[in-house]
This record gives C-alpha cells, sequence and structure tokens, in this order.
C-alpha cells in the first residue's frame, strides 16, 4: 500500500497538493503562508510535497533527506525543460 501511495503521488503531484490544501493543515504546517505552496504547484509540486513531508516528520535538512529533497527537485526541473528541448529537436 504505501508503494501505491507513493506511485501516486510521484504521478500526480498537484492533484496531490490540491488535495492535501483541501483535506488537511499538512501544508500549513509546513509553509506559514499560502504564496510558496501556490508557487510550489506551479513550478516544483515534488519538491513542494516533499518538503512538507520533512518539516512536519520533524526530520533534519541534511544527509539523505538533503538527497531526496535534492533528487525531487530534479525530477520536478526535468518535467519543466523537457518540452522545449523536444520542441528544438524539430526545427
Amino acid at each position: 500500500m504505501p508503494c501505491l501511495l507513493v506511485l501516486l503521488v510521484t504521478l500526480f503531484p498537484r492533484v496531490v497538493l490540491v488535495l492535501m490544501f483541501l483535506l488537511s493543515n499538512y501544508l500549513t504546517r509546513a509553509y506559514h503562508g499560502l504564496l510558496l505552496p501556490l508557487l510550489g504547484f506551479i513550478f516544483l509540486p515534488l519538491t513542494t510535497i516533499i518538503y512538507a513531508w520533512l518539516v512536519n516528520s520533524h526530520l533534519p535538512l541534511e544527509g539523505v533527506n538533503l538527497i531526496l529533497l535534492v533528487v525531487a527537485v530534479i525530477i520536478d526541473v526535468g518535467g519543466l525543460g523537457g518540452g522545449e528541448y523536444h520542441r528544438r529537436q524539430r526545427w
């Protein structure tokens, strides 16, 4: 069951962010305000979820946790630039 949850979060991070915002106070405990979760929803949704999980679990932002956060950033940024790369290849 936890593997299914990780798979859903990875495949649909924006849906998970909306559900987390509407159904719990998980994001408000990690981010004090609405601006950062909104920017995270638009630009880096998986990173926003991972950081909220780290803060709510009281885990330090070092070692393996930092690597996990960096991998989430790489996945999010890779999704942003992929369309531009393929668009340039057609010309």
